[in-house]
């Protein structure tokens, strides 16, 4: 059977990482194993539905370059694939196990639950809907067929819950974290469908997945407690199970916990994908492409929160972690992420691109202030600076001296690098400038240090306050690559400027 994975997201807002990363890995298992990838919106919960999440939804996988091969609107060859769509489906199912004796019919109000609840915590004890207590309340398994059927007749609210088989060690296995043993006496007696006919999430996603073909579940840590109901409901159908495999949480970069918006906010740093406009406040959360980051670094960051191939090598292509993927090498335990990392990887990024590839960031980023320039001499002053940025959007701080003049001093510098002298210094560099005719780095370089030698000057008397002057800073590459850029005819105001100025 071939391999077939899916994403199933709800759509009650924006996608955090921690979801583009269980994408992302479901992903590189169906590629690397000539799989499909599914998508499945999961809506069934109409209470916190939102209506722009869904497009979110897959505008963040297509950013990320993980576009579902199947799924709305896509290849529906087991459609519909939002689970709104297929709630005619789930009844029959719900029924089936009725039928069976796996399931039966609850009745009970939230007021009688609430007041079980509340009685338990007055003993100082848990009330649980399991098989302890299921054949004293009320519904189908305490009541007769006749008080049954008048209910249902009657039109009387029921929920369907799971009749979980009592005294048996189920053994299930994890495709990370091994083998899992559960004693049946401890679970509770979850319901499968609502009294508003909506399926939940249990009964929708394990008949979805079965009808889907689904051969991989890849998901959330979160799910791990419901693994033996699932797989309780597989057996009950008669089904052949998925493999299982629960990926590890991502957690909070300081502490314990798993990562969550209240983080970002609080350290300065997205976890959306995308920048998100909550529908209803107009609020707009902060994601990784608009602020600047690569998606082939975002996605190369998430691969490595709880995955590491196992060798030295940090950099992967979306082609080459295909490639080098395995479950196997997914860490059971959760995964801290850095903020500086995910800085880093960007800055990586930033080195491989090409020079014209970052030029047409930077022009995009700052048309009115480059539209006057040539684009293959904006091209030449990314090359010179681009090492030290992180993001495109910090190249007009790291090279803007190379489109326009100084406007100021920095005071720091000024105060430590224009002493008494510099002023007569200068005037001679001045000329010195005015004289080379070949006007490249090396000639305008071996002219300033054949000045130094002929007047026995030290270079901290020269550069530093030369560089002030042609800057405005102490930063940028190497001086005399910037001089020939600008050109003499700046380069001579420039000096001139800030002997004036500094003096």
């Amino acid at each position: 059977m071939s391999v077939r994975v899916r994403f199933a997201p709800s759509p009650t807002g924006p996608l955090h990482m921690g979801g583009v990363r269980t994408a992302l890995f479901n992903y590189l298992f169906a590629k690397k194993n000539k799989g499909t990838f599914v998508l499945r919106i999961e809506d069934t919960d109409q209470t916190r539905y939102v209506s722009n999440a869904e497009k979110y939804i897959v505008d963040s996988l297509d950013w990320c370059g993980i576009s579902f091969d199947e799924g709305p609107g896509k290849n529906e060859k087991f459609g519909p694939y939002r689970q709104s769509e297929r709630k005619d489906i789930y009844k029959k199912y719900a029924d089936a196990l009725v039928a069976s004796g796996q399931a039966y019919y609850a009745f009970d109000t939230s007021e009688e639950l609430d007041a079980l609840r509340k009685e338990a915590e007055e003993n100082k004890t848990v009330f649980i809907y399991n098989s302890v207590s299921r054949g004293t309340l009320n519904n189908s398994i305490k009541l007769s067929d006749d008080e049954v059927k008048a209910k249902l007749k009657s039109g009387d609210k029921y929920v369907i819950r799971f009749k979980t088989p009592v005294d048996q060690k189920l053994i299930l296995d994890d495709m990370i974290r091994g083998e899992i043993v559960i004693d049946t006496n401890t679970l509770d007696d979850k319901i499968l469908f609502k009294s508003d006919g909506m399926p939940t999430y249990h009964l929708a996603n394990i008949v979805d997945d079965h009808l889907m073909k689904i051969t991989h579940v890849i998901r959330g840590e979160e799910w791990l407690p419901s693994l033996p109901l699932h797989s309780l409901l597989y057996e009950a159908f008669g089904w052949i199970q998925p493999k299982f495999a629960h990926l590890p949480l991502i957690l909070k970069p300081v502490g314990k916990g798993k990562l969550s918006k209240r983080d970002g906010d609080k350290l300065g740093f997205p976890v959306f994908p995308l920048n998100y406009t909550n529908d209803k406040t107009k609020e707009i959360t902060k994601g990784y492409k608009e602020e600047g980051y690569f998606n082939e670094a975002f996605v190369n960051m998430l691969a490595f929160l709880g995955w590491n191939p196992g060798t030295e090598k940090e950099l992967f292509s979306l082609e080459e972690l295909i490639h080098e993927f395995s479950i196997e090498k997914v860490s059971k335990s959760g995964a801290k992420f850095s903020p500086e990392k995910t800085n880093w990887f960007n800055q990586q990024y930033m080195q491989l691109k090409s020079d014209e590839e970052i030029a047409e960031y930077y022009i995009n980023e700052n048309k009115e202030k480059l539209n006057k320039f040539d684009k293959e001499y904006i091209i030449k002053v990314v090359s010179l600076v681009k090492e030290r940025a992180v993001f495109t959007k910090d190249l007009w701080d790291l090279s803007n001296y190379f489109f326009e003049a100084p406007s100021n001093y920095d005071p720091k510098a000024s105060k430590k690098q224009w002493k008494e002298d510099t002023n007569e210094i200068m005037l001679q560099v001045l000329e010195i400038i005015k004289e080379t005719e070949t006007f490249k780095s090396l000639e305008i370089e071996t002219n300033i240090k054949s000045f130094l030698k002929e007047n026995e000057l030290g270079f901290g008397k020269v550069m530093p306050p030369l560089r002030l002057a042609i800057v405005g800073e102490m930063k940028g590459p190497h001086l005399f690559d910037i001089i020939e850029m600008i050109g003499k005819e700046n380069t001579l105001k420039r000096i001139e400027n800030a002997i004036q100025t500094l003096s």
